[in-house]
């Protein structure tokens, strides 16, 4: 199995907030947004493993600006570090200003995917090779959410998370 960049996983979605998908103070309802992301998200996972893949969890999501009614939404996704069977992909969400078309940061997620069979089964996936400083970043951050996340879990003990253990010592 051939390591993987993450520019391979890149999966750009660019839609329109309709009324429909809108709270009482006319902003993109937060859960509209989240499987919007799911979706975007599943997919790059999908491209990096090339396999049926499945949320785990939802790691991080920061809600920093509302999206207001009519707006350009684009959704970046790349998968950010693969482990075993699992892939950590990090998602940043843009919104477009009307008059300049220029693009905001508006939020930002950290999903969790494992890659299946036909049976549901995990199944190992490739590693991913960082290529950029923001790539090599998340990379590097992603084996502590991992560490954090299992410990929290019960699934590690503290004692044997590395990762952490070296923020603090």
């Amino acid at each position: 199995m051939s390591p993987k960049t993450a520019f391979q996983s890149k999966t750009v979605m660019t839609d329109l907030v309709l009324p429909s998908e809108t709270n009482p103070l006319n902003n993109l309802f937060g859960g509209e947004l989240l499987a919007r992301m799911d979706r975007a998200a599943s997919i790059a996972a999908r491209r990096h493993s090339r396999r049926i893949v499945v949320t785990a969890s939802v790691n991080h999501v920061a809600f920093n600006r509302s999206v207001p009614l009519g707006s350009v939404v684009t959704i970046e996704a790349k998968v950010s570090r693969s482990f075993k069977s699992s892939m950590e992909v990090y998602l940043d969400v843009w919104t477009e200003d009307r008059e300049s078309g220029d693009s905001i940061k508006a939020n930002e997620a950290i999903y969790t995917f494992v890659a299946v069979d036909e049976t549901g089964r995990p199944v190992k996936v490739p590693e991913l090779i960082p290529e950029t400083k923001l790539e090599k970043e998340r990379y590097e951050a992603a084996l502590r959410r991992k560490q954090l996340s299992l410990v929290l879990a019960g699934k590690m003990k503290p004692v044997d998370a590395t990762e952490l253990k070296a923020l603090f010592l």
